[in-house]
């Protein structure tokens, strides 16, 4: 596939979609898959990976762990080069929650009893933060509206007690971008504490580089599961070259180059990833990412052309949704933003959105929704066809719940 070729948009336009040859097993091409920040569909070429990983535990059984951590760290390589990292170590996790769970560990929040974060987290931070409350540690919401005073507002917030700030780029209840760190980086450093970005919502559908956001000393989580298309297990935290901290909540693979020396008085740590690493675990994860990564390598489905890509069909979403000019009481759009500030997915507010979303799926359109806001995702491979028959079937739905 030529550069020109790899960058029509055009291609992804049509029906079938140029990629939809690729996702056979999930036929993406009859299907209305608006699931594209939650779940995407996974290229064919991922279940050849999983294949390998039965077949090397077959043939090599213990010794497969040689040929495992090939294909994790083609992983971390492929993580790194998403966030344009050039020094920093990828710990890689089966979701974020342990990961997440490793950096609180690694906290003094007794000598610094004080958290920063946003009012809009996704579950797992909110819930985390929140039984630290209820033991005693201060914790600070900033909220995310208005989104253009936000990183501002949150660098306001730090001060010397604060032992981390951790917040979201895109925040997962409104797909809107939350702006650039540099702001918070700055403060973090200022007073010497720490500061932990979920780019979750963002890798691989929001071009997300460390250094236009200042974020060379900052820890990173995230995983591939939405738009990388990696399938379940594939999440990493990413931390900066240099770090001693002693997260309490690591496995014996965090010391898996010191295990000689394990008899020490003090527990030890290896050297780089090793630090925030877990312990023993399937590999079959890794080895379905190592293969999606090459495709997408590949077929040249860089950040920016994914965002291209991206931004046109949250558009047809988003002028498809306001023509329909559906009493707001019904359904509305949250926010009316410009385009830039969106990210992987539209969200819509209404106090129908789980029987909305029921009736979605009756009909063939996969969606998801929180609460009273509804999720609508599109991806690479769907095409404009597609989403404007998904458009047509939205119409019906919301004719049950009265006029304009």
């Amino acid at each position: 596939m030529n550069e020109q070729q790899g960058n029509d948009l055009t291609a992804f336009r049509r029906w079938p979609n140029r990629l939809a040859e690729h996702y056979r097993h999930f036929a993406v091409a009859e299907r209305l898959l608006l699931t594209g920040h939650s779940h995407q569909a996974w290229p064919d070429c991922g279940l050849q990976g999983q294949q390998q990983a039965w077949l090397d535990a077959a043939q090599w059984v213990d010794d497969k762990w040689e040929r495992a951590a090939a294909r994790a760290a083609e992983v971390e390589r492929g993580f790194s080069a998403l966030l344009q990292d050039d020094d920093g170590h990828i710990a890689l996790g089966q979701n974020t929650f342990e990961l997440v769970l490793r950096f609180l560990s690694a906290l003094d929040l007794r000598r610094r009893p004080r958290l920063v974060s946003s009012g809009s987290e996704f579950h797992t931070l909110r819930r985390l933060l929140g039984r630290l409350e209820e033991e005693g540690v201060e914790v600070v919401r900033v909220p995310s509206e208005p989104f253009d005073s936000f990183m501002p507002r949150l660098a306001a917030a730090v001060d010397d007690r604060t032992a981390a700030v951790l917040c979201s780029h895109v925040f997962f209840d409104s797909g809107i971008i939350g702006g650039n760190f540099s702001p918070v980086a700055a403060a973090c450093d200022r007073v010497g504490c720490e500061l932990l970005v979920d780019a979750y919502h963002s890798l691989n559908v929001v071009p997300f580089s460390l250094r236009e956001h200042g974020l060379q000393r900052a820890f990173v989580v995230s995983g591939g599961y939405k738009y990388c298309q990696l399938g379940e297990g594939n999440c990493f935290l990413r931390f900066p070259a240099g770090c001693q901290l002693r997260p309490i909540a690591t496995g014996w693979f965090g010391e898996f180059g010191e295990l000689a020396q394990a008899a020490a008085q003090q527990t030890r740590y290896g050297a780089g990833a090793e630090r925030f690493a877990g312990s023993t675990y399937d590999p079959t994860s890794h080895y379905r990412a190592a293969e999606v990564m090459r495709f997408f390598r590949d077929q040249q489905l860089t950040p920016a052309l994914l965002r291209q890509i991206s931004q046109h069909q949250i558009g047809l979403l988003v002028a498809g949704f306001e023509a329909l000019d559906v009493d707001s009481r019904i359904i509305r759009l949250r926010h009316a933003v410009p385009a830039a500030s969106r990210a992987g997915f539209l969200a819509l507010q209404s106090p129908h959105a789980e029987r909305i979303r029921a009736g979605l799926k009756e009909r063939g359109v996969s969606c998801d929704y929180r609460g009273d806001i509804l999720r609508l995702g599109p991806a690479p491979y769907l095409s404009d066809r597609q989403i404007e028959q998904a458009l047509g079937i939205f119409a019906e739905v919301l004719g049950q719940f009265g006029g304009k």
